[in-house]
């Protein structure tokens, strides 16, 4: 969403005691006569007010660029996307104020930056305490707040997990600023007398991060590029899903396998699996089953039973998880960042017809019981994407015993073995998008019975052993 130079102009000045202290924020954590890469720059009011010896401001409009490099002709201002920025050079710190909020792919946004680092740069970020959305909802609804398209409201453990995926550490985090509105006595009171107060501090708008590379991203980057994978893609009814599954497929390490497992179709997909595992034979390592039991975790357990990588990732074949984004998954169990990947939706925003908000309550209600039953954050456990090692899975299947064959969809016992092992699960964020081919095989109702019966089974097994 573009918005005229002018209407910035506006909405900055209606909320200028806002965006003052934002910039009091970041001058004190930004020493003067440094190098500073800023990302959504805008206006380029901020980049200006931390007095940089160079500055660098990065921004996706055009008009907001020439006015801030005529405003401000002692910085460097270019069109640029966040995701895309390249300036081949690094600096002492990067400032995203609320960019966080917008950006598309937060976590290739933030890798990608890792190339204008040095080992003491200093990445800042701030963004919206989510608690916050419905009042900043009704503050544009009435006219005090600028329109803006739908933002990702992301946590402080969203954040640190994203920054953590990375390649970096946090260093230090806070809030400030209870009410965003000059009313004088008043807003001195709130913001310099209550606002740092325990518990209030809490409730405050805005939140900051400050944070620097990891020290062995670098070595660990190098030794994800030594590894190999296996993709296990289940498929039924999916004939039109299953060459854009390869198609957009990225290399993961030193070598990608992909292993279709067919599980009783009646649309063809078998055929196409067969016609495609020929057509990509000179480029892809393909291996394909038709499988021998039923439902997904029978298809996915056959599929590691095939699999040679050192990594395994399960993509499902709706592809309503972008194939692009296993390298996410891939690098996480590579690097030794979490032992148990579990995709999530729910980071960024998700359209009502594409996740219902029936489908959405209930999701959210299965994490909480699931997070609360293996004693782990886990904020979407429904998505059908997950990676482990290949070591880690022998272990859990080794000690699958203690659960049995209790789960016919492949998640909950990924999930749970994980937990009995007491590997590290992380969530991975990914874009929820629409199937482009046929529709879900998912009966809601009668699957969300299966799931709270496999939650009661496993408070049973691992809460109240």
């Amino acid at each position: 969403m573009f918005v005229q130079t002018s209407q910035l102009e506006k909405w900055r000045n209606r909320n200028l005691y806002y965006y003052q202290d934002l910039e009091k924020l970041y001058k004190f954590f930004v020493q003067p006569g440094s190098k500073v890469l800023e990302l959504g720059s805008g206006l380029g009011y901020l980049l200006e007010a931390v007095k940089p010896a160079y500055g660098l401001g990065v921004d996706i409009s055009e008009t907001a660029i020439e006015k801030s490099q005529e405003r401000f002709p002692n910085l460097e201002f270019q069109v640029e996307d966040a995701e895309e920025v390249n300036p081949n050079q690094t600096f002492d710190y990067i400032i995203l104020a609320n960019t966080v909020s917008y950006i598309q792919n937060v976590q290739r946004a933030l890798q990608n930056v890792q190339k204008c680092c040095h080992p003491s740069t200093q990445l800042i970020l701030t963004y919206h305490n989510p608690a916050w959305e419905p009042i900043l909802n009704l503050a544009t609804l009435i006219g005090q707040r600028m329109p803006l398209p739908e933002l990702n409201w992301l946590s402080f453990e969203d954040v640190e997990n994203l920054l953590n995926l990375s390649g970096y550490e946090v260093a230090y985090h806070g809030k400030r600023l209870l009410l965003p509105k000059n009313l004088s006595i008043v807003s001195w009171f709130f913001n310099r007398v209550l606002a740092p107060l325990p518990l209030l501090n809490r409730l405050c708008l805005n939140e900051y991060v400050v944070a620097r590379p990891h020290p062995g991203h670098a070595s660990l980057q190098n030794q994800v590029q030594t590894m190999t994978c296996s993709v296990i893609v289940p498929a039924r009814n999916e004939a039109g899903n299953i060459e854009n599954a390869i198609t957009r497929m990225p290399r993961l390490g030193r070598h990608t396998e992909i292993i279709f497992i067919e599980g009783h179709s009646k649309d063809g997909t078998w055929d196409e699996i067969q016609r495609v595992q020929a057509k990509y034979a000179d480029r892809w390592d393909i291996k394909i089953a038709q499988q021998t039991g039923k439902g997904k975790g029978n298809a996915v357990r056959q599929g590691f039973e095939m699999a040679t990588g050192d990594v395994f990732i399960i993509l499902d074949s709706d592809l309503t998880v972008r194939p692009e984004e296993m390298v996410y998954f891939f690098e996480a169990i590579a690097s030794g960042y979490c032992e148990m990947a579990n995709g999530c939706r729910l980071i960024y925003p998700v359209s009502k017809v594409e996740m219902p908000l029936l489908n959405r309550m209930a999701n959210r209600f299965f994490a909480w019981l699931l997070s609360y039953l293996l004693n782990t954050r886990i904020k979407d456990s429904l998505c059908g994407t997950k990676a482990i090692s290949k070591q880690n899975y022998a272990r859990l299947a080794a000690n699958r015993s203690y659960f049995g064959d209790f789960d016919p969809f492949g998640d909950f016992d990924l999930l749970l073995g994980a937990s009995k092992l007491s590997l590290k699960i992380k969530d991975i964020p990914v874009r929820y998008v629409p199937r482009e081919y046929g529709s879900s095989n998912i009966q809601h109702f009668k699957e969300g019975l299966n799931l709270f019966k496999m939650c009661l089974y496993a408070a049973r097994k691992i809460k109240f052993s």
